[in-house]
């Protein structure tokens, strides 16, 4: 059932590119990894944390701006996040130094949050039931390839012109977001603002255990999708001596697993129970990285191709599972749902934060370090997962 009247809904397209680019702008660096970690004279665990950090802010600012959409409404925290965007962009292209960078990246990252969050809020508040569920599965669809556009992006640019082009890149981006958005987006909240006390909101989310699990469920989903994007670099261009032109093509490859596992999250959503889709979904990732710890004991000439088949099952795990985890993650905080929304993503993007800077350190340059860290993940994961299918929820 539609909350809002019709011509406050913003287009989907408009949601899609709002809600994508922060991928595209982590994404986009995962080719360059090799080549910044040369040029700033710094190990590839360090150039990783380029990451790690974009994370950490992230987590940070979604939490900002949750908060701040629900004082100030949700399009004018949404411009303030895109000029923040764009400033932290411009910071990327004139970095000298592995500091500078990080704190770049913060900055970016920090403003690239509120097309997260704020965009979540705005669905979250104007859908609901199997419908909600229906367009968070067809937006993760969409946003499948967003991923897949960073490295490809990023691969052709930093093989051709340098990491450094990469950066104008994203600063060229962010003006042509910040303009879409100043021009095409409405106000999506009521104008009446009841902005309810801070602590009670928390309170209320500390002792919901349900919540927590989805919390570790999307957090630990997106890291494993991130902690790829941040070891695949090495092992494709390093390990198996891909240019990184060549490499960012395989972010189609990427792409694919996860639009064909939310295209079927969508279909089976209409006769499924969503908890029991995220199980299965989760069931199917332990398969892939199962298959993946194989890799490493293979002839070098099946590795490539197994570990490629390997990453896809994976995602596509993945891509059935994190539609219905972020549909259900706040149905029972409609009441209070910019604010709640702030403190759940914090939590959940400091947990990617956390999974990123995990595999950093289980970097070693084998093929074993990131399928192992995967299958410990993906079993986590599943066994917090399985309560949910006992547990009563009131779908709003």
């Amino acid at each position: 059932m539609k909350k809002n009247i019709e011509n406050k809904a913003p287009s989907l397209l408009l949601l899609i590119v709002l809600v994508g680019f922060p991928q595209i702008s982590e994404t986009i660096f995962s080719p360059s990894l090799p080549s910044i970690a040369e040029a700033f004279e710094a190990s590839m665990s360090d150039a990783q944390l380029t990451m790690s950090v974009y994370f950490i802010a992230f987590a940070f600012g979604v939490f900002f701006f949750g908060r701040l959409s629900d004082k100030i409404g949700r399009r004018k925290a949404m411009i303030y996040g895109l000029f923040l965007y764009f400033v932290g962009n411009i910071f990327c292209l004139v970095a000298n130094e592995m500091v500078v960078l990080l704190i770049a990246r913060s900055i970016q990252a920090f403003g690239a949050s509120a097309g997260s969050v704020v965009t979540q809020t705005i669905l979250r508040e104007s859908f609901s039931g199997i419908e909600r569920h229906k367009l968070f599965a067809q937006i993760s669809a969409a946003l499948a390839f967003t991923p897949a556009l960073g490295p490809l992006i990023g691969g052709f640019t930093d093989y051709y012109f340098g990491f450094k082009v990469v950066f104008w890149v994203l600063v060229v981006m962010s003006v042509i977001v910040f303009c879409y958005a100043f021009l095409r987006l409405p106000e999506t909240m009521l104008t009446t603002i009841d902005t309810k006390p801070f602590i009670p909101i928390i309170k209320r989310m500390i002792t919901n255990a349900r919540l927590w699990r989805y919390s570790i469920l999307i957090g630990g989903i997106n890291g494993v999708l991130f902690s790829y994007y941040a070891e695949a670099p090495f092992i494709f261009t390093k390990y198996f001596t891909l240019t990184s032109a060549m490499y960012g093509f395989l972010g189609i490859i990427v792409a694919l697993s996860s639009i064909a596992g939310a295209m079927l999250s969508k279909r089976l959503v209409s006769h499924t129970k969503p908890e029991k889709i995220i199980v299965c979904g989760l069931a199917i990732m332990l398969i892939g990285t199962t298959l993946a710890t194989s890799v490493h004991f293979l002839p070098i000439t099946l590795q490539m191709t197994i570990m490629i088949v390997s990453v896809f099952i994976i995602l596509f795990g993945t891509g059935i599972a994190l539609p219905n985890c972020l549909s259900l993650a706040l149905i029972d905080f409609q009441d209070v749902i910019g604010s709640a929304g702030a403190i759940f993503s914090l939590s959940y993007y400091l947990l990617v934060s956390a999974t990123i800077y995990g595999m950093s350190v289980f970097h070693n340059g084998t093929l074993l370090a990131m399928p192992l860290y995967f299958l410990a993940l993906g079993i986590v994961m599943l066994f917090i997962s399985l309560p949910l299918l006992y547990k009563k929820r009131c779908d709003i």
